[in-house]
């Protein structure tokens, strides 16, 4: 059983997943294994791997290795190859081509009509993703898919844009529509939590376990999922899941356990905190 933070927020979760029960309905994550958790990247290892190279040197010039056994080939690393600036076909999205496609995607005046996570100008950006080709034919062009959520009137809007010519062929606009959470905005609903009174508990706990204060989200490892407001859902103040982005987090601390952060839910959009009645 992993190790669970919880003398101040309550109940042991155990195992891999977090079971939700009550009055919500929220999208399912796994969380991340051990990642995290005293892993030391296999020092140990690495050091008898110098340790038997430095004996197989020593072997003498007929490239037999002390003892007789034939001495190992040095190792060689070959360098990655260079990514191109354009794929073809199926091939995934380069590095370029995923910026030039958020660019293209984005007009001056829809920037300054819109609003992100942090609450700056323009929209948070959620994924740039390969589009399914509309043909079954091999030579077609690419076309990649660009989302972003609008924090100024809850709206996700996606775009496709055709990698060969650079235009915006489609425009899709949909309210109510909650896909899965950037790290930005894990990072802002943790941030808000911090800074909420109701994350007295969560602090306490991380003081419990680091011996240190926390002030910020990156002292900390975090998953989470869409939480959608069940109706009669209590508080009232979290009616609007759903309509709005909301956020319930899974945090665990660097190097160490996790935190049972899963009666806070965080509306990003109202920029407020509410927490649960989870019997």
């Amino acid at each position: 059983m992993r190790t669970i933070v919880h003398r101040h927020l309550g109940k042991v979760v155990a195992g891999a997943a977090i079971a939700v029960a009550g009055t919500a309905v929220m999208i399912g994550v796994t969380l991340p294994g051990t990642a995290g958790a005293g892993e030391n990247g296999g020092a140990g290892s690495a050091g008898n791997g110098t340790a038997a190279a430095g004996q197989a040197a020593q072997g003498d010039d007929s490239g037999q290795a002390p003892g007789g056994a034939q001495a190992a080939e040095p190792g060689v690393v070959e360098e990655a190859p260079a990514e191109g600036e354009k794929g073809t076909g199926r091939d995934p999205l380069t590095d370029d081509e995923t910026e030039r496609v958020a660019r293209l995607a984005m007009t001056r005046q829809q920037f300054d009509a819109s609003q992100d996570v942090d609450g700056d100008r323009g929209p948070q950006r959620l994924a740039v993703d390969l589009a399914e080709p509309e043909s079954d034919t091999a030579n077609g062009p690419r076309r990649a898919e660009v989302s972003f959520y609008d924090y100024r009137n809850d709206t996700l809007v996606t775009k496709t844009v055709n990698l060969d010519t650079g235009k915006v062929e489609k425009t899709a606009t949909e309210h109510g529509v909650q896909p899965p959470l950037s790290r930005a905005e894990y990072a802002e609903a943790a941030r808000l939590l911090i800074a909420d009174p109701l994350g007295a508990d969560l602090k306490a706990d991380y003081q419990d376990s680091t011996g240190k204060e926390l002030t910020s989200p990156d002292q900390l490892l975090l998953n989470g999922a869409v939480y959608r407001a069940a109706p009669g859902a209590q508080p009232a103040l979290l009616d609007k899941c759903g309509e709005h982005r909301c956020v319930r987090l899974f945090p665990k601390v660097k190097n160490g356990p996790w935190i049972d952060a899963r009666s806070f839910v965080i509306d990003l959009s109202a920029r407020k905190v509410g927490r649960l009645d989870l019997g």
